[in-house]
């Protein structure tokens, strides 16, 4: 077990991402923030609340999006759905999506897909906390992106939120 990110480096990294998004969207008027549930709504909500301390609460539009049905890796059994919250609408829009691990990219790839079915965006984004880079099966990169790790495909990436875990930061096993 490897520490990627310990509390006040996690902390720093979400301060940067949230800059970085206000630097290239700085009103806000035309942008929406939406986060990938399961566990990237916790990032999702670290980012808003960063961005929430520079820019007016009610101008920014943030969203939730449950992919369960849009995924393609995830076939057999029961499902655990959750939430879909996108109280606005997305059409010609710059959305901004935000998930905790870019590892396969077919998470992304169901999230682009679920979008779909709420307008047509003029642009799409995505904002990920931990990029493995040299794990891709589909063709998807990050606009920005907190941390680059160099993994084997036996090692994992585990993203531990206070509100969920009990502490905050990232390891690789």
């Amino acid at each position: 077990m490897k520490t990627i990110l310990n509390e006040q480096q996690l902390a720093i990294t979400i301060q940067r991402l949230s800059n970085q998004l206000l630097e290239n969207h700085l009103s806000l008027t035309d942008t929406v923030l939406i986060g990938i549930q399961p566990r990237g709504i916790y990032f999702s909500d670290r980012i808003v609340k960063e961005i929430a301390k520079q820019v007016a609460p009610e101008n920014i539009r943030y969203g939730k999006l449950d992919i369960t049905f849009y995924r393609d890796d995830v076939r057999k059994g029961l499902h655990t759905l959750n939430k879909t919250d996108i109280p606005f609408s997305i059409e010609n829009k710059k959305v901004v999506l935000i998930d905790d691990v870019l590892y396969t990219g077919r998470t992304i790839r169901a999230a682009l897909d679920a979008l779909l079915d709420f307008g047509r965006p003029e642009k799409v984004e995505l904002c990920i906390l931990i990029d493995r880079r040299f794990s891709r099966q589909l063709p998807i990169q990050a606009d920005y992106t907190g941390r680059s790790i160099d993994s084997i495909i036996s090692q994992k990436v585990k993203v531990y939120w206070k509100e969920k875990d009990g502490k905050d930061e990232v390891e690789l096993f």
